[in-house]
């Protein structure tokens, strides 16, 4: 039970610490907390409802990693590297690809909302 208790204060510590210091997580968090309502209203089923919530977390499970990426990667080196430059872009391209399926699930249930599929 000690070993849970720590891992979740870890969380809780990682999660607090990016929000203080990332404006996407701070933003992120936002468009997650905006979703809940929103997915009841949209979502035309409640599995959709959840499945559009687990899409933002998805989003916000990324850019917490990338920010993890980014942060390792400047305490190696505050040089220019480009090796360390494509590590970046390719965290920067996965929370990317995240929204565009963030956004697609969100369209595809609000196309189903409005009965057009």
């Amino acid at each position: 039970m000690l070993r849970f208790w720590r891992a979740t204060l870890n969380s809780r510590n990682g999660l607090a610490f990016a929000l203080r210091s990332e404006q996407a997580v701070r933003e992120e968090v936002i468009a997650l907390i905006l979703s809940l309502p929103l997915a009841y209203v949209i979502g035309a089923t409640p599995m959709r409802s959840v499945e559009l919530v687990c899409a933002m977390l998805l989003v916000l499970v990324v850019e917490l990693l990338n920010t993890a990426i980014e942060k390792l990667a400047d305490r190696l080196t505050t040089d220019h590297d480009p090796k360390i430059g494509q590590v970046k872009d390719l965290g920067s391209a996965a929370v990317g690809v995240a929204l565009l399926m963030s956004g697609s699930f969100w369209l595809f249930a609000i196309a189903e909302r409005l009965g057009w599929l």
